[in-house]
């Protein structure tokens, strides 16, 4: 079997991150790979680039204490432990956004910012981004584990969205064998996520 790279997910990250909480590469790859998501995330709720940088770093100190502070355990809901975790660093977000700004600060955006629709938008997209991290790390493992013809039969209709007889016409193989290979990826997948989510 081969053997290449798997991208580091979010459990193995979080993992790495406890293990290790004075390791500057781990805390470097968090900031890298979820900055970019809180930063969106701050100009959807229209806050202005500069702020949103300010806005971005802030949640980003929160949730690297928070982090330190919060187990995760893998045989749980990474979900029901994210929504823990943002919703205690909101709070200390909140906390220090509710001093008063100067005239001239658009106190009615960051007032928007700090409801729960905000908050609970912000733990939607990252959860959002923790989950194609993880559909991609278990597509990298399936694609190893499957001949090319069927990954490239599942590639074309699953994701491409192409019709079934193009994709057989493509691959050299008979439509019902085009359905059998995506129904066969598709389990593999989800089989892969699991593993992933408990940590293996």
């Amino acid at each position: 079997m081969l053997h290449a790279p798997l991208p580091t997910t979010r459990v193995s990250l979080l993992t790495q991150l406890r293990q290790d909480p004075s390791g500057q590469a781990g805390w470097d790859e968090f900031v890298e790979r979820y900055g970019r998501h809180i930063y969106r995330w701050c100009r959807r709720w229209k806050l202005q680039d500069a702020d949103a940088e300010d806005v971005t770093q802030d949640i980003l100190v929160k949730l690297t204490r928070k982090l330190r502070a919060f187990d995760y355990d893998p045989s749980r809901s990474f979900r029901a432990w994210l929504k823990t975790v943002v919703h205690h660093a909101w709070r200390d977000f909140e906390d220090g956004r509710r001093h008063p700004r100067p005239a001239g600060d658009d106190s009615q955006v960051r007032e928007l910012m700090l409801t729960m629709e905000a908050r609970d938008d912000l733990a939607q997209r990252l959860e959002e981004a923790f989950d194609l991290e993880l559909l991609e790390a278990a597509k990298v493992r399936v694609r190893l584990r499957v001949a090319p013809h069927t990954w490239e039969a599942f590639r074309l209709i699953a994701l491409e969205g192409l019709p079934a007889p193009e994709v057989a016409a493509r691959v050299r193989l008979q439509v019902a064998m085009v359905y059998v290979a995506k129904s066969k990826v598709q389990k593999m997948l989800r089989e892969e996520i699991a593993k992933l989510e408990m940590g293996a």
